[in-house]
């Protein structure tokens, strides 16, 4: 069932590769939800769970629908869906008693969560789990959209926070108050920005635990790095995690270009899905304004030269440039001019990012190999993610780029083809790095295989 490569790499064919990844959702599965992996993260975590439950369709309907309802059943009741939604597992730094939320009033009182969010990719998830369902059977089918109506208003509610409370009027972008909440936690994006958060003498101590959990620590965020993340953990319990106070107080707040571009597109999406549910005309209307907004600040964000999008510094009133897979973000929801965005293609396909000759599979990595900023093994600061991969495939797909979805697809699998399902790869070996076994990257895989 396997063969073997140049360099020794295992390398499984689809049907053994798709068994492996079935298996993998599997042992994670707790029953009502799936940890992200096995040892680093046992609990749920929100943008994971959206991915998980696409691939567990393929599966059963059923769980993966019960995936969602879940993270959903977590929701603030302010509209926030929270980053972590935390199980009994204590194993975890920083777990509930660190973040503090069970003192917030509009917190859930069924769960134990974070007070953060991450990207929206919910009704993306939900749009795959339909269309596997209806390609699946009638029934699977009837399963999918009565969730779907059930999801709905929780979906809004989701979307309508993120409207009120996170879109800059400095400059139309998504705000994010902690890196965690891009997805990209340590990216060179937030470099300047962190700077900017000097913890105080009154940060209570800590002991982590993630770089216990894996191979090579150098592989996760430094300490230095951590003393600010949790920095801000304090602030926001300061601020007692009322939304819009936390914005006021919080020593970081980025407008965040993929997080607003992701927005777009799932606000987008969900309209979509409104329609066919004959859901209320302004409640969709509402939602298409909303991705209308995104869209151009996306499209404002592009560099007048390069067309590379980039973030915003709210606190210094600065654009940031950073080689990160982030500056193709308007890709994923469209409102370029036709020239910048062959412009962006130009660069993404060039020797600078997936053309570049040294990568194993022809699909971008975290940060530009050209970039002084590079690291091939440092999390979010040069690995390739299938996940992020996933992403911007199916956006293309969506928008008719026949060709380059099927590449993304094609290559994609072929970096997991080793069958570890690692957290994110080494761009040039393809040495799977992170945590082993990670549930997302099950999930992506799973349902390119089964949607060929």
């Amino acid at each position: 069932m396997t063969t073997t490569a140049a360099g020794n790499r295992t390398v499984h064919r689809p049907a053994n590769l798709a068994a492996r990844a079935a298996m993998v959702l599997r042992d994670n599965d707790t029953g009502t939800l799936v940890t992200a992996s096995p040892r680093l993260y046992p609990h749920m975590w929100s943008w994971d769970a959206a991915f998980i439950s696409m691939g567990l369709a393929h599966l059963d309907v059923s769980r993966a629908v019960q995936e969602l309802r879940t993270l959903f059943s977590a929701q603030w009741h302010d509209g926030m869906i929270p980053h972590i939604v935390f199980t009994g597992d204590d194993d975890y730094f920083p777990g509930p008693d660190r973040w503090g939320t069970d003192d917030a009033p509009q917190r859930p009182h069924n769960a134990r969560t974070s007070g953060i969010c991450q990207p929206p990719v919910h009704a993306i998830a939900l749009r795959r789990i339909i269309d596997t369902a209806r390609r699946t059977s009638e029934a699977d089918a009837g399963i999918a959209e009565d969730f779907a109506r059930e999801a709905w208003p929780a979906l809004r509610r989701w979307h309508g926070w993120i409207a009120r409370h996170r879109m800059s009027e400095a400059c139309g972008l998504v705000t994010i108050v902690h890196g965690w909440e891009s997805g990209m936690d340590n990216s060179p994006r937030w470099d300047a920005p962190y700077l900017a958060v000097q913890p105080d003498a009154d940060l209570p101590p800590y002991v982590r635990l993630d770089t216990l959990k894996v191979d090579d620590p150098r592989q996760r965020p430094s300490d230095d790095e951590y003393d600010r993340y949790l920095w801000l953990i304090e602030q926001l319990r300061r601020a007692g995690y009322y939304p819009d106070k936390v914005v006021e107080t919080s020593a970081f707040l980025v407008g965040d270009v993929f997080v607003t571009a992701v927005f777009a597109l799932a606000s987008e999406t969900l309209a979509d899905i409104g329609a066919e549910l004959d859901a209320p005309a302004s409640e969709i209307a509402e939602l298409r304004s909303w991705a209308g907004r995104a869209r151009d600040a996306a499209r404002r964000s592009c560099h007048p030269e390069t067309g590379m999008a980039r973030d915003y510094d709210v606190h210094t009133g600065t654009w940031l440039d950073t080689e990160s897979l982030a500056a193709f973000s308007p890709l994923l929801c469209g409102g370029l001019p036709t020239e910048t965005e062959q412009r962006l293609f130009d660069t993404l396909d060039g020797p600078g990012w997936s053309g570049h000759p040294g990568l194993l599979a022809a699909v971008p990595p975290s940060v530009s190999p050209h970039s002084g900023d590079f690291d091939p093994r440092l999390y979010w600061r040069g690995p390739q993610w299938p996940v992020v991969i996933w992403l911007f495939g199916w956006a293309f797909e969506q928008r008719g780029w026949q060709r380059h979805a099927s590449e993304f697809r094609a290559q994609g699998v072929h970096l997991a083809s080793d069958g570890s399902f690692g957290e994110y790869y080494e761009p040039f070996t393809g040495e799977p790095l992170g945590s082993p076994n990670q549930s997302w990257t099950a999930a992506v895989v799973l349902d390119w295989l089964c949607s060929v």
